[in-house]
């Protein structure tokens, strides 16, 4: 009888979601600030225009194939959770403690170093204005009290407007992501306009230094990281307020904008002047440094539009998907039911919105290089959840075909495991393009071992609760199938 008062108290979200702010969400979480910054940094330098270019498209498509295997997870399991439901229904209780713990971690990462780098921007526009009451320095990046309540502020701010409610969070998302759009829009054309501007511009098109195709794979390889966000779709399948078959376009949608977002800040930032000089010059900030040769004295203005709009929209969209996450986790008892209290006024997440903000309070006293080691192994757990959603699809596919109306699903699905354990493989392998770094695997391992004790401590509770009714809590329905096999 304690088992079935349980289910009777399974809390659900209000469906408040609209196809327009689903889509503002992914696109928002898709476009931060490294929308901004990786010409400079990563795709010039390392690949050149065309090369970079080449490399979004086709990583755009990579990532499209992987969103049709979670558009059929959404019809199935529409519920909050995302990839780790999907774990949970294709490989059990272990999976979807692995995924959601890795997700949990991307997720909120994002959230922190979204809102570090509003100090880049502060730094380049009104420098010294924040960097007030210096406490210390991590790897080389200084701690000021200024600039610690400043992302306080706003941290604090997303928090309670996730808090009030989910329309509210939705509409500024939709907000933050249409002037994103605009504001890309008119760095472009601001720049292309110029009498110095012109095509011969991006020569070379490719690195030198390399093959073509090697130009091409390292912007390829960091397909999982430029468009992780679309997943952040599955992650409010609950609150749906529209048919679910329509999550498809939606997540292929958000992707192809993304792709088109990068593509015309990259072509923004090569075309102004030859990029080979602009890159020996060594600007601090190259995307800053075009703006100001487009628009003058308020270059830098204009340009804090759409890059204060990527970031906000980024911090708000995963603050959105984490937040959802640990409900699910915590409703289905993977972690403490803590987390499952829904606001009995606003209909939120409240406690789940509690923890992550605490999280995210920390970041800025942590400094940027951290966090930049520590998000780097997000992409290794994006990576991991895509291959987790794309085999669940394959495995309910392969169950399930009548049920399933895409035309080859099951190819579709087997395509988009395969791509996912070879974005895991590039991120993984050392000498591979997009390897990362030694630090990363240094906090990625402690973070695997916090998470392995906290799973052994709750592991006698979870493995107690009967697959039944675990299932009826994560879903909503005893009905619900399960993709292995598994005891009453």
């Amino acid at each position: 009888m304690a088992g079935m008062d349980e289910c009777k108290e399974r809390l659900e979200l209000k469906k408040s979601v609209l196809p327009i702010q689903a889509w503002a969400l992914a696109v928002g979480a898709i476009i931060g600030w490294g929308c901004f910054i990786l010409p400079g940094t990563r795709f010039l330098p390392f690949s050149g225009p065309a090369a970079s270019f080449l490399g979004l498209c086709i990583g755009a498509f990579a990532m499209c194939i992987v969103a049709l295997s979670y558009g059929i997870m959404i019809k199935a399991y529409p519920v909050a959770g995302g990839a780790f439901a999907y774990a949970f229904a294709s490989l059990g209780r272990i999976a979807g403690v692995v995924c959601g713990w890795g997700l949990a971690l991307s997720y909120s990462c994002v959230i922190a170093l979204n809102a570090t780098a509003i100090l880049l921007l502060t730094r380049f526009l009104l420098p010294g204005a924040f960097e007030v009451g210096h406490l210390y320095a991590v790897a080389g990046w200084q701690i000021f009290a200024g600039e610690v309540v400043l992302i306080s502020c706003i941290i604090v701010f997303f928090a309670y407007m996730n808090y009030i409610g989910s329309d509210l969070a939705n509409n500024i998302q939709l907000l933050l992501s249409m002037s994103l759009a605009v504001g890309v829009v008119a760095l472009t054309v601001g720049s292309g306009v110029q009498e110095i501007a012109g095509v011969e511009n991006l020569q070379p098109y490719f690195n030198e230094k390399q093959a073509g195709f090697i130009s091409v794979i390292t912007v390829v390889a960091l397909a999982p990281f430029l468009f992780q966000g679309f997943d952040t779709i599955p992650q409010t399948a609950e609150e749906f307020d529209f048919c679910h078959s329509k999550s498809n376009i939606l997540m292929i949608f958000s992707i192809l904008c993304g792709c088109i977002l990068y593509s015309l800040v990259l072509f923004a930032v090569a075309v102004i002047r030859p990029y080979p000089e602009m890159l020996a010059a060594d600007y601090p900030w190259l995307t800053g440094t075009v703006s100001n040769m487009a628009f003058g004295k308020i270059g830098g203005i204009i340009l804090s539009v759409p890059v204060l709009a990527g970031i906000f929209s980024g911090m708000n969209g995963y603050f959105i998907a984490t937040t959802r996450i640990l409900f699910s986790m915590g409703r289905s008892k993977f972690i403490p039911s803590w987390f499952e209290r829904v606001h009995p006024k606003y209909n939120t997440p409240v406690n789940a919105i509690i923890f992550v903000l605490i999280f995210s309070l920390v970041a800025p006293w942590f400094g940027r290089p951290v966090l930049a080691w520590l998000t780097d192994t997000c992409a290794l757990s994006a990576a991991l959840s895509y291959f987790f959603s794309c085999y669940a699809a394959w495995k309910y596919v392969s169950l399930y075909k009548e049920e399933v109306t895409m035309p080859f699903a099951k190819t579709i699905t087997l395509i988009g495991t395969l791509i996912s354990i070879a974005a895991f493989l590039l991120l993984a392998i050392p000498g591979s393009p997009a390897a990362i770094g030694k630090e990363s695997w240094i906090l990625l391992v402690v973070w695997c071992v916090i998470g392995y004790f906290l799973y052994k401590k709750r592991s006698q509770e979870l493995n107690a609760i009967p697959t039944e009714e675990l299932k009826y809590m994560l879903f909503g329905e005893k009905n619900c199938p399960l993709l292995f096999k598994y005891t009453k």
